[in-house]
């Protein structure tokens, strides 16, 4: 069995079920500014980096904000649902606990800013995640493969000898372009079919060992 030398997770859809945090904040930036909004225009930001989701809502909300106003106010928003309550994914943790206990390091891959992730991190071990790549502090965000290529540097180990683990069509592209093998757990929009990408309807039940044979 060829262990992968590292699982890295998006975080969105995939560990945690936030879309719904994001589209009610949108809603209800939309209703405070008098703009427009819809779930067409919602799901087509699921996976993008914030401040492009930032421009895309300014232009199609039709708000007068600028694109960090309006990223800084959404996570404020999101921000606070989580603190009230951590949406997980059925199977996310009991699959890192499964990791952690074989000994694979896992890095968290997400386009959200780290002061969205660190409410969500307080709730699990400290030594989940080896690294931690967030929007912030990449260049280009998904589907460009420069957040899934940090991590794997960060970790000292070759992106074509890790899986990935994504919800979006977007995030599949960023894990495939670095080179990753991407197992695929679609949530809010479908995913396309491609090289390399592996798919599953649910994380509920899958092991380590499970991802050694992927």
């Amino acid at each position: 069995m060829r262990w992968p030398a590292a699982v890295l997770w998006d975080m969105d859809g995939t560990l945690v079920d936030t879309e719904p945090y994001w589209i009610a904040t949108e809603y209800a930036m939309a209703e405070k500014y008098g703009g427009t909004w819809s779930d067409e225009h919602a799901l087509n930001l699921v996976g993008n980096a914030l401040l492009e989701s930032g421009v895309y809502i300014r232009v199609h909300m039709g708000i007068e904000l600028t694109p960090q106003e309006i990223v800084d106010e959404l996570l404020d928003g999101v921000v606070e649902r989580v603190r009230e309550s951590v949406p997980w994914r059925p199977g996310a943790r009991e699959l890192l606990a499964d990791l952690r206990a074989n000994g694979v390091p896992c890095a968290l891959v997400t386009m959200s800013w780290q002061r969205f992730v660190e409410p969500i991190l307080a709730h699990l071990p400290e030594d989940t995640f080896a690294t931690i790549v967030t929007g912030d502090r990449v260049e280009f965000g998904k589907p460009h493969p420069e957040p899934y290529l940090t991590a794997a540097a960060e970790l000292g180990v070759a992106p074509e000898d890790c899986l990935a683990i994504e919800d979006s069509n977007t995030g599949a592209k960023s894990g495939v372009a670095a080179g990753c093998v991407v197992l695929c757990v679609p949530n809010h929009v479908p995913i396309l079919e491609g090289e390399r990408r592996v798919f599953r309807d649910t994380l509920v039940g899958i092991t380590a060992a499970d991802l050694a044979e992927l």
